[in-house]
């Protein structure tokens, strides 16, 4: 009985996140198929990708750059709309963006001892702007949420990680769960 135990549990953890994988994209597919009014599944998705692909491609075209600036600060002159579209901005900057934020993975050291630590990403080299002498700001995400804390400690209390950052942040989102990725020297 435990064996067979065994094996359902070990079909779970096989066949859920599959399922919930399929699912997701399915529904994605749905609803923007649904937002274009297409029949064909898959069709309205591509299209968009197509779609972002291409204000990309204008977006980096020299001629059309000074209308992105204008459009930009037209936005921010817009109290509500400047935060919204900045605080998107920067989110999706700091994963993908040119100028990645999550790239330098830390351990940060609590109290004196420094026996209990904390695991996120140094996003400021400095803190000098928020008059904290000597201190970086780190960015410790929660696990299994989109959400985290923003962190101003002294930079003596802080480990730079030498490893790849997206693997880093799978381990920290996960809780741990997921393998800790190598370290470089």
């Amino acid at each position: 009985m435990k064996r067979i135990l065994g094996y359902f549990l070990r079909g779970l953890v096989l066949t859920v996140p599959l399922v919930v994988t399929v699912w997701v994209c399915y529904s994605v597919f749905q609803k923007v198929d649904g937002w274009l009014g297409i029949s064909i599944p898959g069709v309205g998705f591509v299209t968009t990708l197509l779609l972002i692909t291409f204000i990309g491609i204008l977006g980096s075209s020299l001629l059309t750059r000074s209308a992105v600036g204008y459009l930009e600060d037209l936005l921010n002159r817009l109290p509500f709309v400047r935060l919204l579209y900045t605080s998107t901005k920067d989110l999706l900057s700091a994963f993908v963006g040119e100028k990645k934020r999550f790239g330098q993975p830390a351990m940060v050291s609590l109290g004196a001892d420094g026996n209990i630590k904390l695991l996120g990403f140094l996003t400021q080299a400095s803190a000098d702007r928020l008059g904290v002498d000597k201190s970086v700001v780190v960015y410790v995400p929660h696990s299994y949420a989109w959400s985290g804390q923003l962190l101003v400690v002294p930079s003596t209390l802080v480990t730079l990680l030498h490893t790849d950052s997206a693997e880093f942040m799978a381990f920290t989102v996960s809780g741990g769960v997921t393998e800790f990725p190598e370290l470089r020297p």
